[in-house]
């Protein structure tokens, strides 16, 4: 990925570099023929194939600068200009060669255009089709209406294409910048994630057992029957501190929705309680089978845990998961971490999500994504 803006940077930039490059040998092309003709004397025609080889070399390095950004203009631009009046100075006023000699100035403009503010560039091409088209009126006898015409739309086109190029690398690189900070943006929010469910599944459980491991040393030399008891619950936080660190962990891998119904079944029928499931889920896409394989996983915990439930029923139908199950106990209290969490997610993928006692004394748990 971090090749690709690079690549197409390169693209235009080589593109650019043929079309000039193109250009300069058709220039110097007519030159020598010019000179060749007689048309021009050898010296002059030796110094406007310098202006050329000046102007056009300079050109390559004038994009590269523009291109990451928009420079002030720099000695190389105003170099460049001075190429380019050299060889409308220097060029023959008739002949083949002659209405390219303007050009040299349009070709300029066109790089300046990178530079300068807009109004500048208006004004400076402004000046220039209006004193190229006085001076072709003059020397070729042509009507000047159609010479203001042709050569307002080689200054348009030649200037536009050029910023219209710069544009579309702007716009490739600020894509690509933007899929990296959202890329980074995710990784730090796995990372919150992460250490947020450290915090809230170890903490409680290693300051537990940090108390009993100090009460088991106190009690070895006095009860060792006691000590041993402590020894055996530290033992047993220890394991649940393992499976729930294994838990949050696994956070980082996609479930399946189909083995997380069949885990549930399992482990409820296993506790003796009767479980039920209805689900119609083949029209969902990935993302929504996950989030919702995250609700099933999360309400069958909370129902091991936090319930003596005899019947759970499981209804999945399109994105709609409803678990009901007749554990309740009590009061209801503070939602725990898990479901807490399952409920950011859920939020935060554009779902919804729900967990409390009913009316008839049985607890739904209710959780809907985006099909």
């Amino acid at each position: 990925m971090a090749a690709r803006p690079d690549m197409a940077r390169k693209l235009l930039i080589y593109w650019m570099d043929a079309v000039m490059a193109g250009m300069a040998v058709v220039f110097a092309a007519l030159t020598i023929a010019e000179t060749a003709a007689g048309t021009i004397s050898v010296a002059r025609g030796a110094s406007v194939l310098m202006c050329l080889l000046g102007f056009f070399g300079l050109y390559p390095f004038l994009l590269r600068q523009a291109f990451d950004h928009r420079p002030r203009p720099t000695p190389k631009l105003a170099l460049a200009a001075v190429f380019a009046l050299g060889m409308l100075v220097l060029m023959p006023h008739n002949g083949d060669i002659a209405s390219l000699r303007w050009e040299s100035v349009t070709l300029w403009l066109s790089a300046a255009a990178l530079y300068l503010p807009l109004w500048a560039t208006v004004c400076l091409g402004t000046a220039s089709v209006a004193m190229s088209t006085v001076f072709l009126a003059h020397t070729t006898g042509q009507a000047w209406p159609g010479i203001l015409l042709s050569e307002t739309a080689v200054a348009v086109v030649l200037i536009a294409a050029m910023l219209l190029w710069r544009w579309l690398w702007w716009m490739i690189r600020d894509a690509h910048k933007s899929r990296e900070a959202k890329a980074s943006l995710a990784v730090a929010e796995e990372r919150l994630r992460f250490a947020r469910d450290l915090h809230d599944l170890l903490g409680h459980s290693l300051a537990v057992i940090t108390l009993k491991s100090e009460l088991a040393a106190k009690l070895a030399t006095k009860d060792a029957a006691r000590a041993s008891a402590e020894m055996a619950a530290v033992r047993e936080l220890a394991g649940e501190s393992l499976a729930e660190v294994q838990q949050a962990v696994h956070g980082y891998q996609r479930l399946d929705l189909e083995e997380e119904l069949d885990g549930v079944r399992v482990a409820l029928e296993a506790t003796g309680a009767r479980c039920e499931i209805r689900a119609r889920a083949d029209g969902l896409g990935p993302e929504a089978r996950t989030l919702l394989a995250w609700a099933v996983r999360e309400g069958g915990t909370n129902v091991l845990k936090h319930s003596r439930a005899t019947r759970c029923a499981i209804t999945i139908d399109g994105g709609v998961l409803e678990m009901v199950n007749d554990g309740v106990n009590g009061l209801p209290g503070t939602p725990g971490n898990g479901l807490r969490g399952l409920s950011e997610r859920l939020v935060a993928a554009g779902g919804s999500f729900s967990a409390a006692p009913t009316r008839s004394g049985e607890f739904l748990l209710r959780a809907a994504v985006p099909s």
